[in-house]
């Protein structure tokens, strides 16, 4: 395995808020943060640079508290600064593993973080940094899903890996319907027309306009950002035709 060649350069990896909670639900598993921080540093060993993506929803979810009768906008500015909390762990994670790390803030907090500047987030890459992109787009009504597209057309990622509970995207909720077929490629339009839970539509949107691929895996298996990094067939591929 040490002699493959990794397909993909440059990558923004796409983590859930709820992924860092593990089996808890709410919050952040000190296991689990460094088990993601350890397979990313076995990605920067192969040469690859690493940009990351992480949600809020194990902290707090703006959808929920807007569906709950709260402001929308005000509810996203307060799940933006969960995503800026789980960046700053996954920071921490990564550098007790040995890995330099930068967090880029779309919310400016210079005294937590530097603000999101594009051509410093590719420079950061360039000298093998991990860039952690916290807070979003810096807008309400966007997912960290958009962010993450956003970011990743930005930096001139080669692909998007959106890591997953499940071994990637099936045409209903495997763990509720055991007749769920898993799909193995994907166009953007088939996600979009038939409404797959990939990401949400904006997202999909972005990366089809732009050609920029997305994988999805599972995180909780071991070894599994690597292996897609060196171009082993997991999970499910969305591309365009």
């Amino acid at each position: 395995m040490d002699d493959q060649e990794p397909v993909y350069k440059r990558i923004l990896l796409k983590l859930s808020g709820e992924a860092l909670a593990g089996n808890q639900g709410y919050g952040i598993d000190p296991q689990v943060i460094s088990g993601i921080a350890n397979e990313i540093r076995e990605v920067i060993g192969l040469g690859v640079q690493v940009a990351v993506v992480i949600g809020g929803g194990n902290i707090f979810r703006g959808m929920a508290a807007a569906a709950g009768g709260m402001d929308r906008a005000g509810a996203d500015y307060m799940g933006m600064l969960a995503t800026i909390m789980n960046s700053l762990a996954l920071q921490d994670a990564l550098e007790q593993a040995g890995v330099a790390t930068r967090v880029q803030t779309a919310i400016e907090m210079r005294e937590v973080a530097e603000p999101y500047i594009r051509r410093r987030a590719i420079r950061h890459l360039e000298k093998s940094r991990v860039v952690i992109f916290g807070g979003g787009t810096g807008n309400p009504y966007f997912t960290t899903d958009t962010a993450a597209s956003l970011r990743a057309m930005e930096i001139g990622a080669d692909v998007i890996l959106k890591a997953t509970k499940v071994d990637g995207v099936y045409s209903a909720d495997p763990c509720k319907d055991p007749s769920a077929v898993k799909f193995d490629n994907l166009t953007y339009l088939d996600v979009l027309k038939r409404g797959l839970k990939v990401m949400d539509a904006t997202a999909t949107s972005l990366c089809m306009d732009n050609d920029l691929p997305i994988v999805v895996f599972q995180l909780s298996r071991p070894g599994n950002i690597q292996k897609v990094v060196l171009g082993e067939a997991i999970g499910t591929i969305v591309k365009g035709e």
